[in-house]
């Protein structure tokens, strides 16, 4: 039952705050293992749409959550056919990324498109926040977490033995530990005085969103363009699109793309560079996201007829940071520590982890009655590691958007990380499943380069730093597009750590959609001329997902 507001004696063992996902997936975990857990909030929200695409790191980390915590209710959120069971019929699917390059005043050219599918992984969903957020809330209750809407928290005092938070009416929550999982808004960082001004992360971009109905299919769109234009190997619709073009990117995520979505909505944003596309004063966001589309033909035609269904958000600049994610009897979560840009979607997949690491050292620090920051600093390690790296990943992705040769080479980059870090976190809970033993988990926790899309190959560090230092070379007008492209092509071409034939070493080939064939033809390239690690970390999983893709199943 939720706390009594007058309850002032009570002393629970974690406060967290914020009701949204990141927060409840904690309170669940730490519920379930008999911990006196309450969420506090001012109500019960969705807090953002932030993590509507689900990304194959995020769908893995939240297994593991699931099971290595035993709150199975979280593998739910893992896959389209977990949401649609479980959670309820507002979801999409996504069943790819796709990636469309625009040029201002110019049709779509179909050969400057990627997508890179799910290939064997199981589908995964287009998270419906309200819904999703809703889900978890309850599943937190269930597992026994305490819950108490109503004044924000003004002000915290900690002393040897917990902290206390004031709440604006005058009632207050005493607990041994504070997670603030509440977001940009984070009352932890503003009371201790913890945000970065100005923020070191380098990137700066703005962003507006808002969920839309009457949005045209992208396969529609540019087939009536372009009739008899192939297309790509999975219907647009049928994944998340992002349009990319010159300073800036729109996404267009779907919630209706499947027989049985029941909500005809599509969730809209973008995120601009305001060097490039400066914000107009007085000039209201949808104002704002019309008159961009407009310079673009195709985007035009696809948004004719949208309009939105709830009011538009805004952020600028999008970027902040902090000086400390974990202090005395204090932890900022996921997006209360920073954020950087939405691009790729790293934001839920990096709280999940985060979630991972922090949830079994409270625990510990709960039995033994021991809250020395020390034990944390593997957590604020990941975290400061993740706004970092983030930052260089989606700096290089911005200014390659000025040149599609050199946004071909980043797009690799980035899907062969992504991939490298599902399969490594993937091979860590295969192993658990077979043996129960938490010392996998704990083992990959240590990592030579945290923040990182594949944290612990010298050689995918040495790519990724190229990556950044090219990408910065041209925005700063010392190399020419093509040219740092052509030295990236070179590197990547001549690693031993990226598989060949599956498209991420092939610049020609826009898909990344690994077929049987093409995965039979890139496990003996591995076997052959692959690096240990690849080996190892692809080898295992990429056997046993081509044989549940024979047996006609999904893997993950």
């Amino acid at each position: 039952m939720p706390p009594s507001r007058t309850d002032r004696h009570r002393v629970h063992d974690v406060a967290v705050l914020g009701s949204g996902l990141p927060g409840t997936v904690l309170g669940a975990v730490l519920a379930r293992a008999g911990a006196d857990v309450v969420v506090l909030d001012e109500t019960a929200r969705a807090g953002g749409v932030t993590g509507e695409s689900l990304t194959p790191r995020a769908a893995v980390a939240l297994r593991a959550v699931a099971e290595r915590y035993e709150v199975p209710e979280i593998e739910a959120l893992a896959s389209f056919e977990g949401c649609a069971r479980r959670v309820g019929s507002a979801f999409g699917v996504r069943r790819h990324f796709g990636f469309l390059y625009h040029r201002e005043g110019l049709a779509q050219d179909p050969r400057e498109v990627h997508q890179y599918t799910n290939g064997p992984l199981a589908d995964a969903p287009h998270l419906y926040r309200p819904d999703t957020d809703a889900y978890m809330l309850h599943v937190a209750l269930r597992h026994g977490c305490g819950l108490s809407l109503g004044a924000p928290v003004e002000d915290m005092a900690a002393d040897g033995s917990g902290v206390t938070l004031a709440r604006a009416d005058g009632s207050e929550v005493r607990a041994r530990f504070v997670v603030d999982a509440s977001g940009r808004s984070s009352p932890v960082a503003r009371l201790l005085g913890l945000r970065e001004e100005p923020t070191r992360l380098r990137h700066r971009s703005r962003s507006l969103w808002t969920h839309m109905a009457g949005v045209r299919r992208t396969d529609e769109v540019l087939a009536t363009a372009r009739p008899g234009v192939p297309g790509p190997p999975i219907p647009w619709h049928e994944g998340s699109v992002h349009h990319v073009f010159e300073g800036g990117w729109l996404w267009v995520i779907p919630f209706d793309n499947h027989k049985a979505g029941r909500a005809p909505l599509c969730s809209v944003g973008v995120g601009l560079d305001p060097r490039r596309h400066p914000a107009e004063p007085g000039r209201p966001p949808g104002d704002d996201f019309a008159a961009l589309v407009a310079r673009f033909p195709d985007l035009e035609r696809q948004f004719a007829l949208a309009a939105p269904v709830r009011e538009w958000e805004s952020a600028d600049p999008v970027q902040y940071s902090s000086t400390r994610t974990v202090g005395e009897r204090w932890c900022l979560l996921g997006e209360s520590a920073g954020a950087v840009d939405r691009l790729f979607y790293r934001d839920l997949s990096d709280t999940v982890e985060a979630i991972n690491l922090l949830a079994w050292r409270l625990l510990d620090a709960l039995r033994e009655d021991d809250f020395d920051p020390g034990r944390f600093e593997q957590v604020e390690r990941l975290q400061q590691a993740l706004l970092d790296r983030n930052d260089e990943l989606v700096g290089s992705a911005y200014a390659a958007f000025s040149d599609h040769a050199l946004w071909n080479a980043v797009f690799r980059v980035w899907a062969w990380g992504t991939g490298a870090g599902t399969f490594r976190l993937q091979e860590a809970l295969t192993k658990y499943r077979s043996d129960g033993r938490d010392a996998h988990f704990r083992e990959i926790e240590e990592t030579r380069h945290p923040g990182l899309l594949w944290p612990d190959h010298d050689g995918f560090r040495k790519l990724f730093e190229e990556m950044v230092a090219r990408c910065r070379a041209f925005e700063a007008g010392i190399i020419g597009g093509g040219d740092a492209a052509a030295e990236l092509w070179e590197i990547i071409r001549s690693a031993d750590f990226v598989p060949r034939h599956l498209g991420y070493a092939e610049p020609d080939q826009p898909y990344i959609h690994p077929t049987p064939r093409k995965a039979l033809r890139s496990l003996r390239w591995v076997r052959a001329h692959g690096d240990p690690e690849l080996r190892r970390v692809l080898g295992g999983n990429a056997r046993e997902a081509l044989r549940s893709r024979l047996r006609g199943r999904t893997f993950f």
